[in-house]
């Protein structure tokens, strides 16, 4: 059975159980298998020897989770090629791909858990009542190692952009 973390994160105040480890600066990234679209699945290895920034959102439907994928789509385009950034949710894939055309993202790739969860487990974000990925950010460098981590205690809440950005250039 998955650990399970109670009181680390909260949705407008009210705790939140994350299950998961809590993984940490230094750890190796887990791998992952998630969904493209329907039928293409992709996981750590699609993505080997570059850097990643692996956004985490709770859906994409939402105003917070809307502004973090627009801001990472933003600086995504000044990163360069040896660059990955990758959103991660678990809605659908083709409401994914619906979004990423009404707001013109190009440069994210958006990625869905929706199958079964495997991410939010491996990566200790995933919220046990609700079935959605906590709020976070992963910076994992080209030998996949994670170099940044940010879990937000509060989902409704931004993540420190220019903190995660800063980790990416650090390493590219």
């Amino acid at each position: 059975m998955a650990q399970e973390r109670t009181g680390v994160a909260t949705l407008k105040g009210n705790p939140l159980t994350l299950i998961g480890p809590e993984l940490k600066i230094g750890d190796q990234a887990p791998d992952f298998q998630l969904n493209k679209s329907l039928v293409e699945v992709v996981s750590l290895k699609d993505f080997a020897g570059k850097v990643k920034l692996v956004s985490v959102v709770p859906s994409i439907d939402t105003g917070v989770c809307d502004a973090q994928t627009r801001r990472f789509n933003e600086e995504a385009a000044t990163l360069g090629d040896n660059v990955a950034v990758l959103t991660v949710s678990v809605d659908l894939p083709f409401a994914q791909a619906r979004w990423c055309g009404a707001a013109g993202v190009d440069k994210v790739v958006l990625l869905s858990d929706y199958k079964n969860n495997n991410f939010g487990e491996a990566y200790g974000v995933l919220i046990k009542d609700l079935h959605l990925d906590m709020r976070a950010i992963f910076v994992i460098d080209g030998n996949d190692t994670i170099q940044y981590v940010e879990v937000l205690s509060e989902m409704t809440e931004h993540p420190n952009y220019e903190n995660a950005i800063n980790a990416v250039k650090a390493l590219v």
